[in-house]
């Protein structure tokens, strides 16, 4: 009985596809095709596929360009592989081969000897497959990926923003601990707007500050002479910081409407595994083996702490 495995070597606006029948004895005979990487030409890929009858499918995860290649392939091709009369239990099955694991001899690449590589080292098990979860994880992965970044922007910006400030002899940095905190953001945008007397930018600081009006005066002394240059690059940096928190908050609405959805699920599971309970529901969701349903799964939910699949 024939067994026919497809392997994909993926490139950016073209696709080496190859099919071979691997319960031949000898060496495989591998029928070659080229596709676009277009949604029309994936979906000839996959109607291809369905008629070769192919029940497992191998591509290289070269940068970005394979995921709209296994979405397309997740959506069209898999559902009749696993549905087709006769199939075994991997019918259907997509696989993320590493691009280190299925080097040439000294790195030299071509198309189609790639794409063949990968169904031999396939049926050889020698290549290192990565774990890819459902779509709609990938899509809270990709919320979660951007809220990072997000983060990751605000810090810098914060960075930048004292080394403005210090350059332009404004030490407020100095004498509160959260330069991004409410009682210093008044001040920064009195600053910015062109208040020029300390005491007045010393007046908005909160009540429970630890500086004293002394010190804040003295810290914000050179405002009487600051540069307008320094005002309006100050202005800048205090507009962008409001469109990051902007977008952070409507990430974070995001993630409660998602969290919302499995809470049932994600209570049932922390009562029952006591390594979780210390970390939030959007970090089971993002590193868990298998997105969690209503009801719970018999794969093992990963542990933040452990390596990060994919």
């Amino acid at each position: 009985m024939s067994y026919r495995i497809a392997g994909i070597d993926v490139h950016k606006k073209m696709l080496a596809v190859v099919v071979a029948d691997v319960e031949v004895e000898g060496e495989y005979q591998f029928e070659r095709r080229l596709f676009g990487s277009n949604p029309d030409h994936l979906r000839l890929l996959a109607n291809w596929l369905i008629e070769q009858q192919v029940e497992e499918v191998v591509m290289e995860s070269t940068a970005q360009y394979w995921k709209p290649v296994w979405g397309a392939l997740e959506q069209y091709w898999k559902p009749t592989g696993q549905k087709r009369e006769g199939t075994g239990p991997m019918s259907g099955t997509l696989h993320l081969a590493q691009a280190q694991s299925n080097r040439g001899p000294r790195g030299r690449k071509k198309d189609f000897p790639d794409a063949e590589r990968l169904v031999k080292r396939l049926v050889a098990n020698e290549l290192s497959l990565s774990f890819v979860p459902d779509g709609e994880q990938r899509l809270w992965r990709t919320v979660m990926r951007r809220k990072y970044q997000l983060t990751r922007n605000r810090v810098q910006l914060q960075n930048r923003l004292e080394a403005l400030l210090e350059e332009a002899h404004i030490k407020l940095s100095s004498l509160v601990s959260d330069l991004l905190g409410a009682s210093a953001r008044r001040m920064l945008k009195a600053l910015a707007d062109g208040e020029t007397d300390p005491a007045a930018l010393a007046s908005l600081a909160d009540k429970n500050l630890r500086a004293t009006p002394a010190q804040l005066c003295d810290a914000l002394g050179a405002c009487t002479e600051l540069n307008p240059v320094y005002r309006r690059l100050l202005k800048m940096f205090l507009e962008e910081l409001q469109l990051i928190d902007q977008q952070i908050g409507q990430l974070d609405k995001e993630m409660a409407t998602w969290t919302k959805r499995w809470r049932r699920c994600l209570a049932r599971i922390r009562r029952r595994s006591s390594g979780w309970r210390k970390y939030p529901a959007w970090v089971w969701i993002q590193r868990s083996r298998s997105l969690p349903k209503w009801e719970p799964r018999q794969q093992p939910f990963l542990p933040p702490s452990s390596s990060r699949p994919g």
